[in-house]
């Protein structure tokens, strides 16, 4: 008997049990983790669990699966908005959260220190408390992390990091859904940071262990990451049997990498250090040569933009980087988790493999 779509689809015959049987033939399982995430803030990775972590990876890869695969229109955030809060100049994470808003039906209100009265007429705790009584949530870039906790406390709505001093967790996000499209599933995977001691480490380090991947830091003297951060993903990485390594020497760090990352050596308002930056960093340019010591199977990771002396041109143009991979998928993973933060939508397709 042949199979035709055209008759499955004909309401006349189709029984509730059909009905079922044929979505799941098109995007598979229903879902199975018992994960709810609406209401909450997005501040760090740190107070994400590891189911958590990979629902939201799970809704990126089924938004990106529907949406830009198969074209389908899904306005789940019709009739809602988001303030963005943007203390910082900004690409990926304005691009990706307002392209990704208003593609989901909704309305993305960019909003600067110059376009609000933010810290200069209003206090922190008044503009949250404004912001919720008109918005659905509120995605900010700050210098001070300790702004997002005073927004939270007065906020009614849910608050999201666009970055911060201390943490960058929409980055992180990214970098994962890439590297499950890049390899099919996260444990066991060697992620190699070879750089400051930054927000975006931060990050990778309270999340990488709870999704099974080992962790090798190579940082200059002085620019360490944060101890208190540290001493977390010690805990987790005893929690979760992961390996940590923190070092000074690039190439033990690259050993054995399978993904080689590196960010900027002078963060925004860091011009002043430049300088001094510049001559700590020396020997720590990511180079095909640091490649020889990684995995067969290395690929290389970087948030942009993206400095030569942080890494060279043949690695950063070479068929091993995924870097603009990477940056599309800013924009799934920021819609993954203001899906998740104010619907309650379940991802479709089929739960990938961890």
């Amino acid at each position: 008997m042949l199979f035709s779509v055209k008759n499955l689809f004909s309401a006349a015959k189709l029984t509730m049990t059909s009905r079922q049987r044929l979505r799941q033939f098109w995007y598979g399982p229903p879902a199975q983790m018992n994960i709810h995430l609406k209401g909450r803030d997005l501040l760090t990775l740190q107070n994400y669990t590891a189911d958590e972590l990979k629902y939201l990876l799970w809704m990126a890869a089924d938004l990106k699966q529907r949406i830009k695969c198969k074209g389908e229109y899904l306005p789940l955030m019709q009739g809602k908005s988001l303030a963005m809060i943007f203390e910082k100049r900004s690409t990926r994470t304005r691009l990706s959260a307002e392209t990704g808003f208003a593609l989901l039906g909704g309305h993305p209100a960019f909003l600067t220190t110059q376009d609000i009265h933010l810290g200069t007429n209003e206090s922190l705790s008044d503009t949250a408390r404004v912001l919720s009584s008109m918005t659905n949530a509120i995605l900010a870039r700050v210098y001070k992390h300790n702004d997002l906790h005073l927004m939270m406390k007065q906020a009614t709505i849910p608050i999201i990091n666009g970055l911060s001093d201390l943490h960058h967790p929409l980055q992180i996000l990214a970098d994962y859904l890439t590297l499950q499209e890049h390899y099919g599933g996260l444990n066991g995977l060697t992620i190699t940071w070879i750089g400051d001691g930054n927000n975006v480490l931060h990050s990778i380090m309270t999340s990488a262990a709870k999704l099974g991947i080992h962790l090798h830091i190579a940082t200059p003297k002085g620019f360490e990451p944060d101890l208190k951060i540290t001493k977390i993903t010690e805990q987790f990485s005893s929690e979760y049997g992961t390996k940590l390594l923190l070092t000074t020497d690039p190439l033990e760090a690259a050993d054995g990498a399978n993904v080689l990352v590196t960010d900027t050596w002078i963060s925004m308002g860091q011009e002043e250090e430049k300088k001094e930056r510049l001559k700590a960093f020396q020997g720590y340019q990511i180079t095909m040569q640091t490649a020889k010591s990684a995995a067969s199977n290395w690929t290389f990771l970087h948030c942009l933009p993206r400095k030569p002396e942080e890494v060279d041109d043949e690695v950063f143009y070479s068929p091993r980087s995924l870097v603009f991979q990477e940056a599309e998928n800013r924009k799934w993973t920021i819609m993954a988790v203001m899906v998740s933060l104010l619907t309650d939508y379940s991802p479709q397709l089929q739960k990938p493999t961890f």
